[in-house]
């Protein structure tokens, strides 16, 4: 019986013309916000892409210190000849990019020397950012005197 009165109340044409206006905006907003979630999606989608892309065309190569290439730095930085260095790498300490420690021989004196950048050499103390001598310590370490 409650059918009834439902169906007579939808068969009034002020009624009929609301819920058709109210279900055609319903469905138009459902409408546009899955447009712009398609087009968010795409477009995210594409974003990541053009990143992938500019990572994978970098090549993930580090430069590695080899003790020839130290070697060379030395002799250079020094101005001895290359093929003929007074001064000696004996040991790669550290092999970091921005940063390596070497130990270096001269007139079997050693001493802990620093290649900046791959391509500056530096010998003398290095401090950290609280204060410690770093040249001291490895040369505690490494028994350098």
């Amino acid at each position: 019986m409650k059918f009834r009165v439902f169906f007579k109340k939808l068969s009034n044409p002020r009624v009929r013309k609301r819920l058709k206006i109210g279900l055609s905006i319903w469905g138009i907003a459902i409408l546009i916000s899955l447009v712009f979630k398609l087009a968010y999606d795409i477009g995210h989608f594409k974003a990541q892409s053009t990143m992938n892309d500019k990572n994978t065309a970098i090549p993930n190569t580090r430069p590695v210190l080899t003790m020839e290439h130290a070697q060379q730095i030395v002799s250079g930085a020094l101005k001895e000849d290359p093929n003929n260095p007074k001064t000696m790498v004996k040991q790669i300490v550290d092999n970091n990019q921005k940063l390596a420690t070497i130990i270096l021989e001269n007139n079997k004196q050693k001493r802990i020397a620093w290649i900046i950048d791959m391509r500056l050499f530096f010998s003398g103390d290095l401090f950290n950012d609280n204060g410690y001598n770093l040249t001291d310590s490895l040369e505690r370490q490494y028994n350098v005197n």
